[in-house]
């Protein structure tokens, strides 16, 4: 694991959102199927066709222990775009979790394998398996493009894409925004309700 991942997955996804300026973040409706679900690592790309799966099999294959599979599902919420059979198979090689434009299903398995999957939700309908999709290819999920190799950073707020080349300088600026935030809240609450209106003064007397 590189540094860069290491750190990534000590920041929380709000931090990153704001190094980021909030130009990569994915649409609030990919949710975590468990709160305490959390990814930081890289993407494998999947493109699908409309309500298919089989290149999941194939990304789950050419991924590296602690990759993220993305998926771009065109946002099909009628058919599933695994189960959690194929879950299972990505969990025992080392595949770190999902983030899928679609929908998912067997979510109590799921979450009992633990295993982090950030969707647009769960479905009872299989997804068919007549062929097509890419892997490791650019795709656009969430509003958002995302190339194989990104970082993608998500927990309970939502995800946040990183491009690779990107990604050390968006980690120090995430870690120096979480220092001024400290020291904010600190400033902020030393004296009790003193020091919360003397803030509030402070920081309204600037704005105005």
């Amino acid at each position: 694991m590189t540094k860069v991942e290491i750190s990534f997955k000590h920041l929380p996804t709000t931090a990153v959102s704001d190094a980021t300026g909030g130009h990569t973040n994915l649409r609030s409706d990919i949710k975590p199927l468990a709160d305490h679900f959390k990814l930081a690592g890289r993407a494998v790309t999947v493109r699908l066709p409309d309500g298919e799966n089989g290149a999941v099999l194939e990304a789950i294959r050419a991924a590296n222990e602690g990759d993220i599979l993305v998926i771009d599902a065109k946002g099909n919420t009628n058919r599933a775009v695994a189960g959690d059979f194929v879950i299972s198979l990505a969990k025992g090689i080392g595949v770190q979790g999902f983030v899928v434009d679609g929908v998912i299903r067997d979510i109590a398995a799921i979450r009992e394998l633990d295993f982090p999957v950030f969707s647009l939700g769960t479905t009872v309908a299989a997804g068919n398996k007549n062929g097509g999709g890419k892997v490791n290819i650019p795709i656009s999920i969430g509003g958002v493009t995302v190339h194989p190799g990104d970082y993608i950073i998500g927990d309970v707020d939502g995800v946040v894409v990183v491009p690779q080349e990107d990604a050390e300088r968006i980690v120090m600026a995430a870690e120096a925004k979480l220092e001024k935030d400290e020291v904010r809240a600190q400033e902020a609450h030393v004296n009790g309700k003193e020091s919360i209106l003397a803030y509030l003064d402070k920081v309204l007397t600037e704005r105005s």
